[in-house]
């Protein structure tokens, strides 16, 4: 007889399988740059090379985390055109009504409510910490999910929070872009320092265009590839942990039948950083790729294993 998943039998599993990929980002790019350096120099020099690029890449990682860290929400926020709500306008009661029963249903403090004024169905959450947080809602998914579907939706976004996924993103956003810089800086050390007939400075040159080349697999291919699955194995984890807060895991199938039939944001188009923090896929359809390199699982399958946990 088949043993039934609960949710935390999934949340357990894709915990799991994010810290496997997590562990693959620092691994893959130290091995990436020995292996490309080891084709034009020995093995003593690739190790000392590695070495110097590897510790330099990790403390301007560190660095320019900080800063994401403090301004990272803000700019997240501005990026969608959110304006925040608050308890007073009459209008805006149930919203926040429903944020508070989610917000107390998962022991959390409520978050900064914040919407964003399109028709569209969508919705992230972003902040340093439970208690320095904010959730995003289009005025089109207000509107047209009801009650039990929106607090579905709300719980997911709690869910992200309180799994320190926005911490976690942040982090791998931060790592991307400053090793695509790095990439940058040595390109253009190999095109204006390589011209010279100096054995040692051409040996010198062609490590640096190994450690370039290694670079721009990491960025261009691996990079991506490792950021999205860990962008839908914490969708899974989110839609598990939303489930355990409402124990109501169809209303959050049922939301997500709605939202994926219009969830494009249309102020997100050009903006990719954004794609993995929202609900569902927030850019134009056209540019969706429904692959290893999609931001969200397919939502068959986040519905069905919602389902599964009913």
């Amino acid at each position: 007889m088949k043993q039934i998943k609960t949710v935390y039998d999934h949340i357990r599993s894709n915990n799991i399988k994010t810290i496997f990929l997590v562990l693959l980002f620092p691994l893959i790019f130290i091995a990436l740059i020995f292996l490309f350096t080891c084709l034009v120099a020995p093995v003593e020099q690739a190790i000392q090379t590695t070495t110097q690029v590897a510790i330099p890449t990790f403390i301007t990682c560190g660095i320019w985390l900080l800063i994401s860290w403090a301004f990272g929400d803000s700019m997240m926020l501005n990026s969608a055109h959110a304006h925040e709500i608050l308890d007073t306008d009459p209008k805006n009661r149930e919203i926040f009504r429903a944020v508070e029963n989610v917000a107390m249903a998962a022991g959390m403090p409520r978050p900064r409510v914040y919407i964003i004024d399109d028709d569209s169905m969508n919705a992230f959450a972003t902040g340093r910490s439970p208690k320095d947080s904010s959730v995003a809602l289009t005025r089109g998914i207000i509107k047209r999910l009801d009650r039990l579907e929106l607090e579905g939706v709300i719980a997911h976004e709690m869910a992200h929070i309180g799994n320190r996924d926005i911490r976690l993103d942040m982090l791998l956003i931060t790592g991307i872009g400053v090793t695509v810089f790095f990439a940058d800086v040595i390109l253009r050390m190999v095109i204006y320092g390589g011209n010279n007939n100096d054995d040692n400075k051409n040996s010198g040159t062609a490590i640096l265009m190994m450690v370039w080349l290694a670079f721009t697999v990491f960025n261009f291919v691996i990079s991506p590839l490792l950021r999205m699955a860990i962008s839908r194995n914490r969708e899974y984890v989110a839609d598990a942990t939303g489930a355990q807060i409402t124990r109501n895991p169809k209303a959050l199938a049922s939301a997500l039948r709605k939202i994926t039939t219009d969830s494009r944001i249309e102020c997100l188009d050009k903006i990719k950083s954004m794609s993995a923090v929202c609900i569902a896929y927030p850019g134009n359809p056209k540019n969706f790729v429904n692959s290893l390199m999609a931001t969200h699982p397919p939502v068959e399958e986040r519905i069905k294993r919602l389902e599964s946990m009913a």
